[in-house]
């Protein structure tokens, strides 16, 4: 992917003194970086909400509920 974030955190990833934990903690911090990438044009519709204040509009997810699944063999480690 092409986002400074996930290059930085792959050159991280690369490095041969990342340690073991390390290199666990950046793969789920690059994984959630790439969601963020994968779902950033997914349709929104305005709504309401009641705050304890007032009401107040916002951006809701369109259409069915959304699933972010991992593969198994590599998305769990």
């Amino acid at each position: 992917m092409n986002h400074p974030l996930i290059q930085h955190k792959l050159s991280i990833l690369r490095s041969e003194e990342t340690g073991v934990k390390e290199f666990r903690e950046i793969v789920s911090e690059i994984a959630m970086l790439m969601c963020f990438e994968a779902t950033r044009d997914l349709q929104t519709e305005e709504a309401i909400v009641k705050t304890p204040v007032a009401e107040a509009k916002v951006r809701v997810l369109s259409g069915k509920k959304l699933a972010i699944v991992p593969i198994l063999s590599a998305g769990l480690g």
